[in-house]
């Protein structure tokens, strides 16, 4: 299982595009590239998919060759593998995490999602996402707050885990 991503974090996008990565996060990527050692830059495969997508998702090496692994096993040829080939693998970025922990992230991938002054990382299990503050606010957040209303006052999160497997 590839290891889980833990936190948030705002962070400024320069006018090259570059972005510094949560400690956090970084460290999970060196553990999660099997090609890192030490003074090497880990890798990372950023998804930005279909035009719906608002967000950038980022996987970690381990992440994203268990999901290649999945597609591999669709039937070649099938339109459900062309269309995960085409939204994923296709609409994908290999990259790296510079020396100073930093992202470089290209125009194109910035005016998708909107992408300006600050970028917004949120951890996602063995993914991360990253997203424009106000887009993050106004729909994920909101929809966060919005499901919370409608449970009970005394709902704890943790209820709704399944049970351990025997």
């Amino acid at each position: 299982m590839a290891r889980v991503f833990r936190g948030e974090g705002l962070h400024k996008v320069d006018a090259k595009g570059r972005v510094s990565i949560p400690a956090l996060f970084r460290r999970t990527l060196e553990a999660a590239d099997p090609d890192w050692t030490e003074g090497l830059n880990p890798n990372l495969v950023i998804v930005y998919g279909d035009h719906r997508q608002n967000h950038l998702e980022c996987f970690s090496m381990e992440a994203i060759a268990e999901v290649d692994a999945r597609i591999n096993r669709m039937k070649r040829g099938s339109r459900e593998r062309r269309m995960a080939e085409r939204l994923i693998t296709g609409k994908s970025l290999p990259t790296s995490v510079d020396e100073t922990g930093r992202l470089v992230l290209p125009a194109k991938l910035r005016q998708k999602i909107g992408l300006e002054g600050d970028a917004y990382f949120i951890a996602s299990g063995d993914t991360f996402q990253i997203w424009n503050p106000a887009t993050y606010e106004a729909e994920e957040a909101a929809d966060t707050e919005s499901w919370l209303d409608d449970q009970d006052e005394d709902f704890d999160i943790f209820s709704i885990l399944p049970e351990d497997e025997a």
